[in-house]
């Protein structure tokens, strides 16, 4: 009989265990939790997004860090394998724009609750409120201390997520039990998160969506274009635009912004429809050519921080303020000033360096039968059911090793 042990019963930890536990192998999950599954209930704000069902060589796109080390779990265990997964075990899927899976019943619960089952029918032991304090090997076993228990086990699986979300349990415990095990942790950083800026949010912006822009973000090593929808907080912006962004600057300091707030037009046509304006309401002042512009929540702001003569007629207004207002429009620049607290991050960027295990098994190359799957290694994806997808996948990949 092999005795495995797996810390953790997130997405990675419960699919490891329900794929590995067999009539030779004793699977034991050691949750600190009450119960299975706390950040996964509210991924997707609840609904669960699972998986996004692109074919892998299109998947990987969107894997931030360490793309080509997922490769092999990736194809060990596809995206349409978790859906035809969760298909058959009672639990219908939809496909949502871009590609996000959920739940038909639009209920995190269902996906824990099928997860959970499969686990209990295959044989594993789950041990809650059990939070592990300290991991090490003796001889040929595994020594997992909690508050309450000492376990011994011939395998070991680390599946405690990174640090994102506190309140579910995700403390980083992980990274401090790997580099006890030598192994080394590329610096935690926030991933899909809000970005923090220094100019005023008004009220009236707050919970306000700004449709259709664009994004330029811009350093000495890095310069990348995001369009689509942006959100305001009370000191940073948010929203995919800003999700999909942390994730890719989270580990520059020198970084621009710049919002388009027309990327539908250029300059050309912006100009036209700005003379068309000028034309039809010639002694109307330029707030009310401003108002015509933008959305009403977002004029003050964009008032605060250009510096037009806003009682000036549109009659005496000169090519030059035209052309500097096309300017602001088109490169309106956001101040960084740095992202927001790894708490609030829907996932971590960092974890266990992924050079020092098997690409194919995820099994550590400093001590055997130790593998580390999910959120803990360092890989993450950008919003869309790509984390789960790699959660599961990794876990596969362990399960099948084992």
């Amino acid at each position: 009989m092999i005795r495995v042990i797996c810390i953790g019963a997130g997405a990675a930890g419960l699919f490891f265990s329900l794929n590995a536990s067999r009539s030779d192998v004793e699977v034991t999950i050691l949750e600190s939790n009450p119960k299975p599954g706390k950040k996964l209930a509210i991924t997707g704000k609840g609904r669960c997004n699972i998986t996004n069902n692109k074919p892998v060589n299109e998947f990987i796109n969107h894997v931030v860090r360490n793309p080509k080390f997922l490769y092999s779990s990736l194809n060990q265990f596809t995206p349409q394998d978790t859906m035809e997964f969760f298909e058959s075990h009672g639990c219908p899927l939809k496909v949502e724009r871009g590609d996000r899976v959920f739940p038909v019943s639009d209920k995190s619960s269902s996906i824990i609750d099928c997860l959970v089952k499969e686990a209990k029918s295959s044989g594993v032991i789950f041990k809650y409120n059990e939070k592990v304090i300290n991991c090490y090997k003796d001889n040929e076993e595994f020594v997992v201390q909690t508050k309450l228990n000492e376990y011994r086990a011939d395998k070991l699986v680390i599946a405690t997520g990174g640090k994102s979300y506190p309140l579910t349990g995700s403390l980083g415990d992980g990274y401090k039990f790997a580099q006890n095990f030598g192994h080394t942790i590329i610096q935690i950083k926030p991933a899909l998160c809000p970005i923090k800026i220094k100019e005023r949010i008004h009220k009236e912006m707050l919970d306000f969506t700004l449709k259709n822009v664009e994004i330029l973000a811009e350093s000495q090593h890095f310069k990348k274009k995001i369009f689509g929808d942006l959100e305001f907080l009370p000191n940073s912006i948010t929203g995919p635009i800003s999700l999909t962004l942390s994730s890719l600057i989270n580990r520059f300091d020198d970084v621009r912004l710049i919002l388009d707030f027309k990327p539908a037009l250029d300059n050309e046509k912006l100009s036209n429809r700005i003379l068309r304006e000028i034309t039809k309401t010639p002694n109307e002042d330029v707030r009310h050519l401003i108002s015509t512009l933008l959305p009403k929540e977002v004029r003050e702001f964009f008032i605060e921080n250009t510096n037009f003569d806003l009682d000036k007629k549109l009659n005496s207004f000169s090519k030059q303020e035209r052309l500097d207002l096309i300017n602001y429009l088109k490169h309106f620049k956001l101040t960084f000033d740095g992202l927001d607290d790894i708490e609030k991050a829907v996932v971590t960027s960092g974890g266990v360096n992924v050079e020092e295990l098997k690409q194919k098994t995820l099994e550590s190359k400093i001590v055997n039968n130790l593998y580390f799957i999910g959120e803990v290694i360092d890989v993450d994806a950008f919003t869309g059911g790509y984390s789960l997808q790699i959660a599961l996948s990794t876990a596969y990949a362990a399960a099948k090793d084992i």
